[in-house]
């Protein structure tokens, strides 16, 4: 998700292999398609209504969705979302309070303060850690999870929904929540029938899937600078968005001896289709210009997350292009008939953020209670002008 200057947060605790994920006897009330953050606030707010029988169907086989904590280097690692957001306003993150008092993690403070006097021009040289993965949130909720479900068909009539897999299994429901990302609405992965309307459509494709790629190398040792005001510096490259912005792990993982630097959307993308033994040359290549009186190694391993290359992300958080207003995040978010809608991207005002997929997961939610609980179905769109 989006990164900004925040607090970076190392998740300590988790729920062991899904162990309060039970199974519900019979066809279910509701189907959620994904078990992103998105998907599982919905699963609880729903849960909490009363609607307890109901699925959740992951394409993947873990759940967390963009959130994605691996091991390198020995190290825990966040490959998608990077930081709790909001921390300091007037209004409290929810993430936060997770961090700070359910999960009781623990917490660093980025340092953006130094960037800009650690920049290092193309030629010569001028002058954690990992993230949090909440999406394990999902402990004290009774509902049926299954995984490496992936999602191809969703058919809905004024009766019901009937959503297949890939595998050719068939599930019938009354409603059905699809929490994929904006990148799959936009693919031809899940086939509507009848087809979304036309306002619909139109409307998923206004908005853009962004890409924020978090490339991990391993040293045999440390040669950039360290201490306060270290742990980010930039490469202002003649060549836009090439290898710019490095972080330091030494305030998180001492004598890790490895080094993140984030690259976006085209650059992610050609990264993505060549091999890692290429973007590892290139990576070194570009901190010996940064650093040349230093001795700088190759780099021992390489981790390079591929987000717009997955059928089941393509991309990592959706990009609201200038002139969107209420009207038309109501729109992406609106029912259509019996398929609710959710996601970080159903977001209006925290779009691309893990607590936008988190309070999205609550409205969409809130829709559907409406309709199946109080038979208030119809789903009101202001006009744009209003």
């Amino acid at each position: 998700m989006k990164p900004s200057v925040a607090i970076a947060v190392v998740l300590v605790i988790a729920l062991a292999h899904y162990a309060s994920l039970t199974a519900a006897a019979g066809s279910p009330k509701v189907i959620i398609v994904g078990a992103g953050m998105s998907g599982i606030s919905a699963g609880k707010r729903l849960s909490d209504a009363g609607i307890t029988d109901l699925v959740i169907l992951e394409a993947t086989d873990r759940i967390g969705g963009r959130m994605h904590k691996t091991s390198f280097a020995g190290l825990n690692v966040e490959m998608g979302a990077n930081w709790v957001e909001g921390v300091g306003g007037e209004q409290m993150n929810p993430i936060c309070a997770m961090a700070n008092e359910t999960l009781q993690l623990r917490i660093f403070h980025s340092d953006y303060d130094h960037i800009a006097r650690n920049t290092y021009k193309q030629e010569y040289i001028s002058t954690f850690m990992t993230f949090f993965s909440l999406a394990r949130m999902i402990a004290h909720q009774v509902y049926l999870g299954k995984l490496c479900q992936v999602v191809r068909e969703v058919t809905y009539s004024p009766s019901g929904v009937t959503v297949k897999t890939e595998e050719n299994e068939v599930y019938r429901a009354d409603y059905v929540m699809v929490s994929v990302s904006l990148g799959v609405l936009q693919t031809d992965l899940i086939r509507f029938t009848p087809q979304l309307p036309a306002w619909k459509i139109i409307n998923i494709y206004q908005f853009d899937m962004a890409l924020y790629t978090k490339i991990f190398l391993e040293f045999p040792k440390k040669f950039w600078p360290e201490g306060p005001g270290t742990e980010f510096f930039l490469y202002a490259s003649g060549r836009r968005g090439y290898y710019p912005i490095w972080q330091h792990f030494e305030k998180q993982y001492p004598g890790s001896n490895v080094l993140l630097v984030t690259v976006t959307d085209d650059e992610s993308r050609r990264i993505e289709q060549q091999p890692d033994n290429q973007t590892k040359a290139e990576a070194v290549a570009v901190l010996r210009k940064m650093f040349p009186g230093k001795d700088v190694p190759d780099a021992t391993d390489i981790l390079v997350p591929r987000w717009w290359s997955n059928r089941f992300f393509k991309g990592t958080f959706s990009n609201w292009p200038i002139s969107i207003s209420r009207y038309e995040y109501d729109l992406i978010r609106a029912p259509v008939g019996r398929v609710y809608f959710t996601g970080e991207h159903t977001s209006e005002h925290y779009n691309g953020y893990v607590h936008g997929a988190y309070l999205a997961g609550i409205d969409s939610a809130d829709i559907l209670i409406n309709c199946a609980n109080k038979k208030m179905c119809k789903y009101h769109v202001q006009g744009k002008y209003n």
